[in-house]
């Protein structure tokens, strides 16, 4: 029996790969997604659930499907929902580019204990549905994220909620809150981007770095749609070691407030890199949103006068998102409107400086917290502008 095992006619036949096993692609999916999502809100002591909730297979009545997929196949929106107290009000948190819900992982514990709260993966980010992206204008790109986060308000049976966008998120749902004003109480906009446009924003620097070679370089990736998420595909096994320098760098040695324990940054990096090397899908935004050099195509700064619902800016002071397009932009709201600056902080600020953070949240959010008007006030250092 070990003779006829051991000879070439009894073994399988198996082809090899002509790359070396060190080269070969580290993978991800939705299930390693969620996966790493787990090990990393470990760290969270609430309670939550994780739910994959069903928005269709296209927004009802509209001209423009988000999917343009060949089946009908539906969509779901990757959703946690936190353990709360009884009525307590409702925050939806809304991640950025390039990021996922559980970039809040040092928020979650401290809100839930005024919140209820619910953290979701945008369309084609994170743990949900990925679907081929095939937006061909500003305003197709805009419904893709605006009508399935309507779909997913409809799938949770939302009424009323108190609203939460960081960067990317930010412009997603001030221009939800544009065209659905009834459902959103209050807008929380941290590090929003998309208030300016390049004409409103003359940038000298921009100018002379499009005249270079590598300017011209840069800006012919940008306008092919080539994303970052491309590069670290296209580094496979390298990939993993590409992120956790990033993640080292930016929440450590060049930390603007507090640095990530060990464990933090491990966890951080493992799911970083799996939200960012699965499949591309709505990553395929930013050509149609923004211009070189991350300037607004259709600017939020345009529609102030049109603001229904109350909004509370939070910017670091170091944030690299320029919080005068907000003041620019109060100008023109007829809205309770307010800017709130958190020290020792950047673009994360919900990371490099939690503390600060929520207490910019719940200053802004106290009227649905109390029915006193001088509660929750602001923490050292963080400022009202």
């Amino acid at each position: 029996m070990a003779g006829e095992m051991d000879s070439p006619a009894a073994t399988p036949r198996t082809k090899k790969s002509l790359w070396p096993s060190v080269l070969r692609w580290i993978p991800s999916s939705t299930d390693h997604i969620i996966a790493a999502e787990k090990r990393l809100l470990s760290i969270v002591k609430t309670s939550y659930t994780q739910e994959n909730v069903n928005i269709g297979t296209g927004p009802p009545g509209s001209k423009i499907r988000w999917f343009r997929s060949s089946s009908n196949e539906p969509r779901f929106i990757n959703t946690i929902t936190f353990d709360s107290k009884e009525d307590s009000p409702t925050l939806v948190m809304v991640h950025g580019y390039a990021a996922a819900q559980g970039f809040f992982f040092r928020n979650f514990d401290a809100l839930t204990k005024h919140f209820r709260v619910i953290a979701l993966d945008q369309l084609g980010w994170g743990g949900s549905s990925r679907p081929d992206f095939t937006c061909k204008s500003t305003q197709e790109t805009e419904d893709w994220f605006i009508d399935s986060l309507e779909e997913w308000r409809k799938a949770k049976k939302l009424d009323k909620f108190i609203l939460l966008g960081h960067s990317f998120g930010g412009y997603v749902v001030s221009k939800y809150a544009l065209k659905h004003p009834e459902h959103v109480q209050h807008l929380v906009l941290v590090g929003p981007a998309g208030f300016t446009s390049e004409v409103d924003h003359k940038s000298e620097w921009l100018t002379k770095f499009r005249a270079t070679w590598k300017g011209a370089v840069m800006s012919h990736l940008w306008e092919s749609n080539f994303t970052p998420m491309k590069l670290l595909r296209g580094l496979g096994p390298w990939g993993p070691d590409l992120v956790r320098r990033y993640t080292s760098a930016r929440f450590g040695e060049y930390a603007s407030g507090d640095v990530l324990t060990d464990k933090e940054s491990i966890l951080f990096t493992d799911y970083i890199y799996h939200t960012l090397a699965a499949k591309g899908s709505g990553e395929l935004c930013l050509k149609y949103i923004f211009s070189f050099g991350a300037y607004a195509r259709s600017p939020l700064l345009e529609r102030a006068a049109e603001w229904k619902v109350p909004t509370t800016f939070i910017y670091g002071f170091e944030d690299w998102m320029n919080y005068q397009g907000a003041i620019d932009a109060r100008k023109n709201m007829s809205v309770p409107c307010d800017i709130i600056r958190v020290p020792k902080a950047g673009h994360f600020v919900f990371l490099d400086n939690a503390n600060g953070f929520h207490s910019a949240v719940l200053h802004a959010c106290r009227r649905f917290l109390t029915s006193d008007p001088n509660a929750y006030p602001l923490a050292e250092g963080v400022i009202s502008i």
